[in-house]
């Protein structure tokens, strides 16, 4: 399996396409901002013309009145499928996208436990968090999972989704949680453009979704009952118009707010994937930069799956 990772506005989406027309490869959204229907300007969705007749998974798979809507554990079960039916007709698949939790978890084949999140359990406990403070849900925590308390005892949301799995399953989530041997023999690309030059392509992209008509994207999205509440107006460029279609705010200022939010995910995204040791960065302002993923490519297809043990 190929990665093409990167920050939003780098190019995963246009090289990866080029990269499976040589490679007799297949794209794996790996982009949480891709799974809902409706939403494509906001989120650049690659058009059909655009993805030049390469198949892509994963992408516009979920409605917004979806009960389950997605999951880490609900992707990585759907990613290991379509990687899997992608390999057995004898192509290659391409993971892509800039989301790296749901990166990480296909490559490394994390064992995530499959509960379900239960809502009112959820409000419950935040508003006694809220209430009496963080230290009475650690305690009830470390009373069940010490080293869960110990790893996430400062992350309210993290307390939270392990006392949920303990309450659903009885057991730990720390003993649950984990890394199984990978699945894949994988390579990781990832994309980097120095941040100033970024920033240009993220406004000029905003720019361009403007012009495109995302503010009637949200109208509609809005005007068919999505509520504003719903996960998938996180994704940016939506929340913000919310103001401007309500009337509290000029449309020029609500483009500042978006330019400004998606400069500040990149830099969180960066952060991210800067962690990850095994990507193989690939700086798109030199020279050659396309010839050198192809390159990389070649050879990690050219090397045995598994080399052979010293006598």
């Amino acid at each position: 399996m190929i990665v093409i990772c990167g920050a939003t506005a780098t190019g995963k989406t246009a090289l990866s396409i080029e990269l499976c027309r040589r490679f007799d490869g297949e794209v794996i959204n790996a982009d949480s901002r891709y799974f809902y229907r409706g939403m494509d300007i906001g989120v650049a969705k690659p058009t059909m013309a655009e993805r030049k007749g390469v198949p892509h998974h994963l992408i516009d798979i979920l409605d917004f009145d979806d009960s389950e809507g997605m999951s880490l554990a609900v992707f990585q079960q759907l990613a290991f499928a379509a990687i899997d039916d992608v390999l057995s007709r004898g192509k290659l698949p391409f993971l892509t996208g800039g989301t790296p939790l749901y990166i990480n978890a296909t490559v490394e084949n994390w064992r995530i436990p499959a509960v379900p999140p239960d809502e009112a359990f959820r409000a419950r406990l935040a508003h006694e968090i809220e209430t009496n403070g963080l230290a009475a849900a650690v305690e009830q925590l470390r009373s069940v999972d010490p080293v869960a308390a110990e790893r996430s005892g400062t992350n309210p949301r993290r307390v939270i989704r392990a006392l949920e799995i303990y309450r659903a399953t009885g057991k730990p989530m720390s003993e649950i949680e984990g890394k199984d041997p990978p699945r894949y023999r994988t390579l990781e690309l990832g994309l980097s453009v120095p941040r100033e030059q970024l920033y240009r392509a993220i406004d000029a992209r905003v720019d361009d979704q403007i012009a495109e008509g995302l503010e009637r994207e949200v109208r509609t999205l809005l005007e068919a009952g999505v509520p504003r509440t719903h996960p998938a107006f996180s994704a940016l460029g939506y929340r913000q118009l919310f103001p401007v279609i309500d009337g509290d705010e000029s449309l020029e200022n609500a483009i500042q707010t978006i330019k400004h939010d998606t400069h500040r995910y990149v830099r969180h995204q960066e952060t991210w994937l800067r962690r990850n040791p095994r990507i193989v960065w690939l700086d798109t302002t030199q020279p050659n930069w396309q010839h050198h993923a192809i390159q990389s490519i070649e050879e990690f297809l050219a090397t045995p799956p598994y080399a052979p043990k010293p006598r």
